[in-house]
């Protein structure tokens, strides 16, 4: 059996598995704070991390200590004020006070609780632990097929633009020296033979003749060999390959009129991000689609959608009918997954109302994975909420639940999302 020891250091010299050991052992006082901090903290800071504060109660550690009464011995270093046999005032007890020499904090947070920081992933795992997306084991969750272009080394054909020229002169280099290098070996020998019959006396005139000539062969060979030929030449070489994308539009629809104040619709720009940060989990691209509505349904950018101010009365089925119109010029449902989630306050005109059941029941539900309705109000539910209440019992990829207060919108988002769902609703 082999053992392996990770020894290596972690970001400043932290250690990765303590810190998760942590976590996972005050899990629950994390998740709590977790939770309370989404309600808190700004909708644009959903993205980074957190700091959590855990009072030391809850991580307080059992001690050993001894009890009153007894016989003790103790060592007081540089004793000068006690002789053998003295006797100690026991210290005062039971006056419920502390020990230590400070007042009491007046700021929120004493110096008891203890505080650490969680990164941006850490915080949307525990945000989002045991919530998944429905339906999606109906269709292939990556639909597209995208070409990229890889390097694969390279070839002897291909286009100038692509030439590698080191590589080609380096391949030309070699070539040159492997056919001229016994050449070159005997050009020497004979340029030293040469030599040597000259130093001679008598010189030899018919042997110098042959080295002459032989010299100047071989020196013919060697130029002969050209500097650069096709055979050396290095092209880069490219290939596509297959990369499949997962892609997803959110389509955010929400009731701006007179009846829907700022505060409703801070509530719902809270249920938006999270949606958002739970769907980039799943997918890499996600485009986002503003439709708000009063009497008429416009895709707006999203700070006319959330901070634009509207009047009048309310019909739902108009931003119905533009989602569907958008859906079908932009984002194909062969292509793109697509994710709905409606926010209002539940008025709608009486007569309209079934004509939203039916544009969603025929349209939209057939091409959407998840459709989620969120109602924020206190009042009583109005039409609106009747006729999506027999869409939800009758279609798996709709739900829809109440939101009253700010504090309801963290529990209610991880109804909405939370595992088996749908099995435990049809059981």
């Amino acid at each position: 059996m082999a053992h392996f020891i990770d020894r290596r250091l972690n970001g400043k010299n932290k250690s990765t598995l303590n810190r998760q050991r942590f976590i996972r052992r005050y899990k629950k006082q994390i998740k709590e704070a977790v939770s309370d901090a989404i309600n808190k903290r700004s909708v644009t800071d959903t993205s980074s991390g957190e700091s959590i504060s855990i009072p030391q109660r809850d991580i307080s550690e059992p001690v050993f200590h001894q009890g009153k009464g007894g016989d003790r011995e103790r060592i007081h270093p540089g004793n000068d004020q006690f002789s053998t046999g003295d006797k100690i005032q026991r210290p005062p007890s039971g006056q419920g006070g502390g020990a230590g020499p400070g007042d009491a904090s007046d700021q929120g947070e004493g110096e008891d609780d203890f505080v650490f920081s969680i990164s941006k992933d850490e915080y949307l795992d525990l945000l989002f632990e045991d919530l998944e997306l429905p339906n999606l084991k109906q269709s292939q969750l990556d639909k597209l097929v995208q070409m990229k272009t890889h390097r694969a080394g390279f070839c002897n054909d291909g286009m100038p633009s692509n030439l590698d020229i080191v590589r080609s002169l380096r391949g030309s280099l070699a070539r040159r020296v492997a056919m001229s290098a016994s050449k070159r070996r005997r050009l020497t020998e004979a340029e030293e033979e040469l030599q040597a019959l000259l130093n001679e006396p008598v010189p030899p005139h018919q042997k110098i003749t042959e080295l002459e000539a032989e010299i100047a062969e071989l020196k013919q060979k060697i130029a002969a060999v050209p500097f650069i030929d096709n055979y050396d030449l290095r092209f880069r070489n490219y290939e596509k390959r297959p990369h499949p994308t997962s892609k997803a539009v959110m389509f955010c629809l929400m009731d701006v009129s007179g009846s829907m104040d700022q505060a409703t619709k801070d509530m719902a720009k809270r249920f938006y991000i999270l949606l958002y940060q739970f769907l980039t989990r799943t997918y890499k691209d996600i485009e986002v689609v503003y439709i708000r509505h009063h009497t008429q349904a416009k895709e707006v950018d999203e700070q006319e959608f959330f901070y634009s101010q509207e009047t009048g009365g309310t019909i739902v089925s108009s931003a119905l009918k533009l989602m569907d119109e958008i859906v079908k010029e932009r984002y194909s449902q062969g292509d793109w997954n697509i994710y709905a989630a409606q926010a209002s306050d539940g008025d709608n005109w009486a007569d309209d109302s079934p004509h939203c059941t039916d544009i969603m029941t025929n349209k939209l539900l057939k091409v959407v994975r998840y459709y989620a309705y969120i109602e924020i109000t206190t009042r009583a539910h109005q039409s609106l909420w009747r006729e999506y209440q027999a869409i939800a019992n009758t279609h798996d990829n709709f739900a829809m639940q109440h939101i009253r207060t700010v504090e309801d919108i963290y529990p209610i988002f991880r109804e909405l999302f939370k595992k088996n769902r749908q099995q435990q609703g049809a059981a």
